[in-house]
């Protein structure tokens, strides 16, 4: 069965920039058992109810400026699934959540970066999942467990957001430059915590975990990962694939989760 993941996708020039998270993600899915399709949570598709894409084709959004020419230049094309749209829609309502499917919107960075580094083949059909972050951690936790069974399908359930997340904080000179220690201290309590099983404690974590709300201003960069969390079932296991910073400011962590 595969797992569920959460992975950290940063700056879109992790596409392009050497760094140690992008050798990870580069090497991540020949890992794990090829997948039927995808289904990504990314914090950069944010919606009142839960929503699905369901296109043919994805198209490649460039939902970000100021970045070099060749990074508009990149895409990719990966099939979407209208089909599994629909599962999934299905799996949503039957734990009570009313759900919508988009037939016109394709990938974002969030998550498509990674993917191209994942699966450059572009050959796996991949769907995006709205989040809502005004209804925090509990509601994206639940949205995990109701499409827990897609898993047993061959469908890699990814969240993708940022472990830290405050694009106000000055960032490092250096791209490799330590992180400073709030950023560890909070790093640390959700490693534990993710460890741990404490999930409760996680789905607290803006009022247990040390500095919260200064790595998260706003949450959407965290929620995908209980996405991840909730989309391996009630008793999930939690094992740190990889921990990295870049610039000083942006922890990459990554970390799967088996039932």
């Amino acid at each position: 069965m595969l797992p569920s993941l959460f992975i950290s996708h940063g700056s879109p020039m992790l596409a392009m920039r050497p760094s140690p998270a992008r050798d990870f993600l580069a090497g991540l899915g020949s890992q794990l058992p090829r997948p039927k399709g995808i289904v990504v949570a990314s914090g950069h598709w944010e919606t009142e109810r839960p929503v699905v894409s369901g296109v043919a084709t994805n198209d490649t959004i460039h939902d970000f400026y100021g970045f070099p020419p060749a990074l508009y230049a990149i895409r990719y094309p990966a099939p979407g699934s209208p089909e599994l749209a629909k599962r999934i829609a299905a799996l949503l309502r039957q734990s009570g959540l009313t759900v919508e499917v988009d037939h016109g919107r394709g990938l974002d960075h969030g998550a498509w970066v990674p993917l191209s580094l994942m699966y450059p083949g572009h050959d796996i059909p991949v769907l995006q999942l709205a989040l809502q972050s005004r209804l925090g951690p509990p509601h994206h936790l639940q949205l995990g467990r109701a499409i827990a069974a897609l898993r047993e399908q061959d469908v890699l359930v990814i969240g993708s957001g940022s472990f830290t997340h405050n694009l106000a904080r000055p960032r490092a000179p250096d791209q490799s430059a330590p992180p400073p220690p709030d950023i560890v201290a909070f790093a640390d309590w959700m490693h534990a915590s993710l460890t741990g099983q404490r999930v409760d404690d996680l789905l607290d974590y803006r009022r247990k975990a040390p500095y919260a709300a200064l790595q998260h201003p706003s949450e959407e960069h965290l929620l995908p990962l209980f996405v991840a969390l909730g989309a391996a079932g009630e008793a999930a296991h939690a094992t740190r694939l990889h921990a990295s910073t870049t610039w000083g400011t942006l922890r990459m962590d990554a970390y799967r989760f088996d039932a």
